[in-house]
């Protein structure tokens, strides 16, 4: 397919011209849902999500046939700072067991119907460590955000996207606070299971990184190249495409939830057409939650990243829609309504 950006101020302008829910759809849907079998509001935030899901499918009836799970791996060079509790060598291995079926995404996925795909982005060559220098050049973020926007399928109904890559919480971390300042050591989190003094060593990585690449955040985009990695970036890539496609998006934990961020970062508005599958139990999570005004369907202290938690909230989506478009209306079951 041909990829509509070749730098990252094509990537931006396009950004800049994102198409909105169809409130024709939406209102259809906010009418038939006055009309249910059920009391008003009887059914709390799954009426909310039906009619969400409504808007950005296009139709008053939205379904979760066809939800597609992408997963997108890279490694860090960051991880040479002793940040990580495992050795980079374990995302290639995480990458061969989603390959072969025996991850939890791959569970989830399959419990929930979505066809799921891995996209392994050049492990055998790590981002430049961030406290070093820019993580990627301008060719590598923009190959990495075409990566993840060329492996949407237009014909799902729903997206989640997810990562496997050691150090990425580190990642993640300096993107949250270069994006939404405050403390480094307030966005930092155990990530993989580092004890306190590799928890001393992330904040003092992230903090060392903010200060070498001052000089680029005031901007989003350039934020994701410095400090970033190209599972991140492909993910961010994934969701851009999501919205001009308007596929409706369920996110997942910190690492996805700072990739997008920088969408919403660069372009207000650029995350309308995503809900926050559940808050994880890495302590920046919920924070840069709120920072998005995004309420998640989901608390279970997960903390796996791969896309499990959004792929779990699917059950969620699917019962709500489910509702929905399935139920029949007082006058379609002969029923008195109020």
């Amino acid at each position: 397919m041909t990829i509509p950006f070749a730098s990252l101020s094509q990537f931006r302008a396009l950004l800049a011209d994102l198409p909105g829910p169809d409130a024709t759809a939406r209102d259809a849907a906010t009418a038939r849902n006055g009309q249910l079998t059920k009391p008003p509001g009887a059914l709390g935030r799954l009426e909310e999500l039906a009619v969400w899901f409504a808007g950005w499918q296009g139709v008053d009836k939205p379904r979760c046939d066809r939800p597609q799970v992408l997963i997108f791996a890279g490694n860090h060079g960051v991880v040479a700072q002793g940040i990580s509790a495992f050795p980079a060598e374990v995302t290639v291995q995480m990458v061969a067991n989603f390959q072969h079926g025996g991850a939890a995404i791959n569970q989830l996925s399959r419990t929930f119907g979505a066809e799921m795909a891995v996209h392994a982005l050049d492990l055998d060559r790590p981002t430049v460590d961030f406290t070093t220098g820019p993580a990627m050049s301008e060719d590598e973020v923009v190959a990495a955000l075409a990566c993840g926007w060329a492996a949407v399928d237009p014909a799902a109904d729903v997206l989640v996207t997810g990562e496997m890559g050691i150090g990425n919480t580190t990642s993640a971390a300096a993107l949250a606070a270069a994006m939404f300042g405050g403390d480094p050591a307030g966005w930092v989190g155990r990530g993989t299971g580092v004890d306190d003094a590799g928890l001393a060593r992330k904040a003092d990585a992230v903090a060392r990184g903010l200060a070498l690449h001052r000089a680029a955040l005031g901007d989003p985009l350039e934020v994701l190249r410095c400090l970033g990695g190209r599972e991140l970036a492909a993910m961010a890539g994934a969701i851009a495409r999501a919205r001009v496609e308007r596929v409706p998006v369920v996110l997942d934990g910190f690492i996805c939830t700072a990739s997008a961020a920088v969408l919403e970062q660069a372009v207000p508005g650029a995350l309308d057409h995503c809900l926050a599958g559940h808050v994880s139990a890495e302590g920046g999570h919920g924070r840069l939650l709120a920072a998005l005004g995004k309420e998640p369907l989901l608390k279970l202290g997960l903390r796996l990243g791969e896309g499990s938690g959004a792929a779990l909230a699917l059950g969620v989506v699917k019962g709500a829609l489910a509702c929905h478009s399935g139920m029949a209306t007082f006058a379609e079951a002969g029923v008195s309504g109020a």
